[in-house]
């Protein structure tokens, strides 16, 4: 595995193109591999799993364009997702379970029910969300790591020499 940073010995990014619900889910089944691969508990594996793939349902539903980045430190599993797009324009009111703007086609597809955000910030220990009309938004969510976890990125920082 590559490193990036001091302080950060794993760091991946991943391109999602918005409204292609072809490869939907894609992005998150390779954080998933990438975690299993390094030997991660399956509960900190199934958190980041389903937080990531809640954060990749809303750039392809709702953006044009987007990126996440997966950064593994020696004490977190941090996920930074940003992306071009409309934009959230009430962050709050967009926080709560059920809360939707989904159109009637992502609706039809089984998607837009309003638990995507409620169910990362359920999901994870630590969750930052901006957004700007118009340009798009910036999620940030982190995965705490203790334990035999927090033993597993030892080997990360080992490998970069």
């Amino acid at each position: 595995m590559t490193g990036a940073g001091n302080n950060i010995p794993f760091y991946e990014m991943f391109h999602i193109d918005g409204g292609n619900f072809t490869n939907a889910g894609s992005i998150s089944s390779q954080v998933k591999k990438i975690l299993m691969r390094a030997g991660f508990s399956h509960g900190v594996i199934r958190r980041t799993s389903i937080a990531t793939f809640e954060a990749e349902m809303n750039v392809i539903c709702y953006a044009n364009r987007g990126n996440i980045s997966l950064f593994i430190t020696s004490d977190s599993l941090k996920i930074v997702v940003e992306d071009e797009g409309v934009g959230i324009p009430d962050v709050n009111l967009a926080m709560k379970e059920g809360y939707s703007t989904a159109s009637e086609k992502i609706h039809e597809l089984g998607f837009g029910a309003g638990m995507g955000l409620s169910n990362i910030k359920n999901h994870t220990d630590g969750m930052i969300l901006t957004s700007k009309i118009g340009q798009g938004t910036h999620l940030e969510f982190v995965i705490s790591l203790e334990g035999k976890d927090k033993e597993k990125v030892a080997p990360l920082f080992a490998a970069r020499g």
